[in-house]
């Protein structure tokens, strides 16, 4: 059950045998079916190409939201930017989760993960996410895109907002930690 998360982001609560969630509004989804749905954003930072990719991959626990992970605490969060490298949480001794596997590294260019965040995690589904890192006009553009693809009960198009809204907030934390 997820249910630490404020209005507005993705608030998922086991109810009656199914799933809700509290979508934002104005979410951005490129395209959401029954089978799948993918997201996509670009934002501009104002620091180089090289100190956002640094922090992105190596300082997650310091710009991650303690309200999407498992244990409440972001600072558990890692990412080893390797091929089969772990983004994971550790849970206390012996006790951990996977939420994503690092499938491509090209430091600083490009990084590329596949898994389930959050409760997609617990569905038959599969994403893979994409962080792209490029030179922009006064600093990097940073863009993320995530494919999801599976089975839901319901269909999948109904959770693309909300978990659009969660990778729009996390981005947008990032750029503010990077940019502070």
């Amino acid at each position: 059950m997820f249910n630490r998360h404020p209005a507005g982001t993705f608030a998922a609560v086991t109810a009656a045998g199914g799933l809700t969630f509290a979508l934002p509004s104005g979410a951005e989804v490129v395209d959401a079916e029954a089978s799948g749905f993918t997201t996509r954003h670009s934002l501009a930072v104002s620091r180089p190409r090289a100190d956002v990719y640094r922090a992105a991959v190596g300082k997650i626990g310091s710009w991650w939201s303690d309200d999407h992970t498992v244990s409440g605490r972001a600072s558990n969060m890692y990412l080893e930017a390797e091929p089969q490298g772990c983004f994971c949480e550790r849970l206390g001794e012996n006790a951990g989760v996977v939420h994503m596997t690092v499938t491509f590294v090209n430091p600083a260019v490009m990084l590329r993960l596949s898994g389930g965040l959050g409760p997609l995690g617990l569905m038959g589904v599969n994403g893979n996410m994409t962080w792209e890192f490029a030179d922009g006009e006064e600093g990097t553009t940073l863009t993320w895109s995530y494919a999801v693809g599976g089975y839901f009960p319901g269909g999948l198009e109904q959770m693309a907002g909300a978990v659009d809204a969660v990778l729009i907030e996390q981005m947008t934390r990032l750029k503010e930690f990077l940019e502070e």
